[in-house]
């Protein structure tokens, strides 16, 4: 059991990962091993683009991924059809008056609903998604809405 800011959660599951090397270049990995990545400073950010990942990027790979996850739960439970569905995440790094910060586009496409529908089932996964609850209030998460 863990309790932060006065509520109590059951946890499910840890997971752990290291970087290693100069911080935005070297290496990253998971302790169990199933996840080993270069990493490196995009060009626009004065790196040179090496073969490696970044930090971004996987952040944008995991909050799609639980969006996802969580649209698809509420999707269940509101009886309603997600098939084909997809979530892409915008992970932006930009500079402002207190320092560096994020900001996240979520591009969430659902063929097959009406526009209205979409954006409600999209509404009450952003209020569900661990990701999305964790970034709350923290940094800016825009909701892009594809229906039909």
């Amino acid at each position: 059991m863990i309790t932060r800011k006065g509520r109590t959660m059951k946890t499910l599951y840890t997971a752990k990962g290291t970087a290693e090397g100069d911080g935005r270049t070297g290496t990253g990995s998971t302790d169990d091993g199933r996840l080993e990545v270069e990493l490196s400073v995009p060009k626009g950010m004065g790196g040179d683009d090496g073969p490696g990942t970044n930090p971004e990027q996987l952040f944008a790979v995991g909050y799609a991924a639980c969006f996802h996850g969580a649209l698809k739960g509420v999707a269940r439970k509101e009886k309603e059809s997600v098939e084909g569905s997809s979530v892409t995440a915008e992970v932006s790094l930009g500079t402002g008056g207190d320092g560096f910060g994020l900001e996240v586009l979520l591009d969430v496409t659902i063929p097959g609903a009406d526009q209205a529908t979409a954006a409600d089932l999209v509404e009450k996964a952003h209020q569900m998604c661990p990701y999305s609850r964790a970034t709350r209030d923290n940094i800016d998460v825009t909701l892009r809405v594809n229906g039909i």
